[in-house]
């Protein structure tokens, strides 16, 4: 009788091995992908990472010393947010992730204590008086209150208290003191910003008609320019190509107009000069700081 032996089955006990460990990578693969899908993104605005503005930093001016500084003049500007020109300073009326307006980004500055206001802006352009808490609060959040009739019982009037928050829409202009200097070292004029003011209008509480400009604070602008140089101003041109708020101020790209300057008076223009003549005035000393650079060839 012959015996048949099975022959031998090289493997056989380490085949369910080698499938046991390929199970093992296929399940942590097929996990990883379905943890991958379950964790979504967050939405974005933009089908790109905005990095270029968040990571800017602030280009320092050079330090001048005072011995190059041959000739300078004060000079006090108003910036009329009610010109096309200047739009991008008054809106949006409600911030948004990528863009906020001039004011916004100087609340929100404030509010985080990372801006210092000073009050009295009118009399004290020096920075002497610092705002406290309560006084930005009240500022920013002012409290009003009305009587108002209680449905519940007719003819009894109650108190109702509300908060009136001081928003962007409020905001019609802005005052801006700058130096203008000649730089020996250089031989050129250059111009400085010192400080920025909003201006608030003022309505006549019956009939609702604008009566002028309350300016509400000074803010110290090299101050500024960290949070200014971090948030970008929209570009009518180019959405993409957006510049921030310091650049603007550095360019010069606003329109304005000249109301002051360094006087023996300590005056402004609208005190000796209005309607048509304040801004030949205010022409005549544009063109005077024009004529000084080429004047200083000449010396």
């Amino acid at each position: 009788m012959k015996t048949f032996l099975n022959p031998p089955q090289i493997g056989a006990n380490a085949l369910p091995v080698k499938a046991k460990i390929v199970c093992v990578i296929a399940l942590f693969f097929l996990a990883s992908f379905l943890r991958a899908q379950l964790v979504l993104e967050p939405p974005s605005e933009t089908f790109y990472k905005k990095e270029l503005t968040i990571a800017r930093k602030v280009n320092g001016y050079i330090p001048i010393r005072e011995a190059d500084v041959i000739w300078a003049k004060r000079v006090y500007r108003k910036i009329d947010l009610r010109e096309k020109f200047n739009q991008s300073l008054y809106y949006p009326d409600v911030p948004t992730l990528s863009n906020k307006s001039l004011f916004d980004v100087i609340k929100q500055g404030i509010l985080a204590k990372e801006i210092y206001a000073f009050d009295n802006p009118v009399f004290d352009t020096e920075y002497k008086t610092k705002m406290s808490q309560e006084d930005l609060e009240n500022l920013f959040f002012p409290k009003d209150s009305t009587q108002v009739e209680d449905p519940y019982q007719p003819g009894t009037f109650v108190v109702m208290g509300s908060i009136n928050e001081l928003t962007s829409t409020n905001i019609k202009a802005w005052w801006v003191k700058e130096d203008w200097f000649f730089n020996k070292q250089s031989g050129t004029m250059e111009v400085r910003i010192n400080g920025l003011c909003p201006l608030k209008e003022k309505l006549d509480p019956t009939t609702g008609e604008v009566l002028g400009y309350m300016p509400l604070f000074w803010v110290y602008f090299p101050q500024c320019q960290p949070i200014l140089a971090k948030t970008e101003v929209y570009n009518t041109k180019n959405y993409v190509q957006r510049i921030s708020y310091d650049d603007l101020f550095r360019k010069r790209m606003f329109s304005s107009t000249i109301f002051k300057d360094s006087n023996v008076y300590d005056r402004s223009i609208n005190s000796y000069a209005s309607g048509v003549d304040a801004l030949l005035e205010a022409e005549r000393i544009k063109e005077d700081i024009f004529n000084m650079e080429h004047d200083m060839w000449h010396l």
